[in-house]
């Protein structure tokens, strides 16, 4: 099979092959998928950089997680009918060796999700990471019905996606952050009631006025350290904060009796390790939302298989306004 992997730690273009690989089988309790299109996410730029310490832990690593494709293919204890299956794909490469980026993948049949009719291959392989982070940001304090939700990052794939499951979930207002006109027109495509570009606004300013002073419910947020000032003017008392990244400041001075006063709840979210409840609550959720009117796929930019190097580099250049994805079949 046609793949791409990297087999030290580097940037893109520097590690990064195309090449001949050999064709994986689906072994006991396992499914393959023949792939047609793979997702790419920040944690697989940032696995194949090295960040924050992160180590190489197998010889060859055929990146992303994220995907969808058609099963071909059935392991021992699984069930032939299955073949044909059109799926998505989640945690395709964590904890293991061998991801999406190839024009076959075998893992368990679990992490094979069937995709809705309504539903094609390209945005199936928009949904995992993106959504579930989403989903466990929302959902995993309770239900948001009649809250009012600030997703920061609201035209980023994670935030794109928590401003459309929030409005599914009943959100009575959704605020969203961007930093420019084209990604605010991402973020009101998705259904943010209000977008704030936060490079020309004062974004606590605009929320308190919003709400006549009484702030938000529920944060999703993609950048906590450094809004952290921010944060603080806007959280009613028992607001969530649910975080799932902070490049810009990985190790903030947290306001600790400013959250404490308010009886804040901080939230963490690495969506690799969530509970498998978790995993199982979100996919059921996300089968309804797939059927609903509230679903939008914000696909940025695709790239053919030989420029995945090319693809790694426009994803970690802050461009994307949307999902970037791996055409395998191209």
């Amino acid at each position: 099979m046609l793949a791409t992997w990297y087999e030290k730690q580097g940037p893109a273009k520097r590690v990064l092959k195309v090449g001949e690989m050999e064709t994986p089988t689906a072994g006991p309790g396992e499914v393959r998928i023949r792939v047609a299109y793979s997702g790419i996410n920040p944690s697989d730029t940032k696995r194949r950089q090295g960040f924050r310490g992160q180590k190489i832990n197998f010889k060859r690593i055929i990146p992303h997680s994220d995907g969808a494709g058609i099963i071909d293919q059935v392991g021992r204890g699984i069930s032939k009918s299955r073949i044909g299956e059109k799926v998505w794909i989640w945690n395709g490469q964590w904890k293991r060796p061998f991801g999406t980026c190839a024009e076959y993948i075998s893992l368990p049949s679990r992490q094979a999700v069937k995709i809705p009719d309504k539903t094609d291959l390209l945005h199936g392989a928009c949904i995992a990471i993106p959504v579930i982070t989403a989903h466990r940001a929302l959902f995993s304090d309770g239900p948001i019905k009649g809250k009012t939700v600030l997703v920061t990052g609201g035209a980023g794939a994670v935030g794109n996606y928590a401003i459309q499951l929030a409005k599914w979930g009943g959100a009575e207002q959704v605020f969203a952050t961007v930093s420019s006109p084209s990604k605010a027109r991402k973020a009101k495509s998705a259904g943010a009631d209000i977008v704030i570009n936060y490079k020309k606004n004062d974004v606590a300013q605009r929320i308190n006025k919003a709400t006549k002073g009484n702030g938000v419910d529920h944060i999703v947020e993609v950048a906590f350290g450094s809004n952290q000032s921010t944060i603080s003017k806007i959280i009613k008392d028992h607001a969530t904060i649910a975080c799932y990244a902070s490049d810009k400041k990985p190790e903030p001075i947290i306001d600790f009796y400013g959250f404490m006063m308010k009886n804040t709840n901080l939230r963490w979210v690495f969506m690799y390790e969530i509970p498998d409840k978790a995993f199982r609550n979100a996919i059921r959720d996300i089968e309804t939302w797939l059927d609903s009117d509230f679903v939008y796929h914000s696909v940025d930019k695709i790239f053919p298989l030989s420029q995945t190097a090319d693809a790694h580099i426009y994803l970690q250049s802050g461009k994307a306004n949307g999902n970037v994805i791996i055409s395998v079949n191209d």
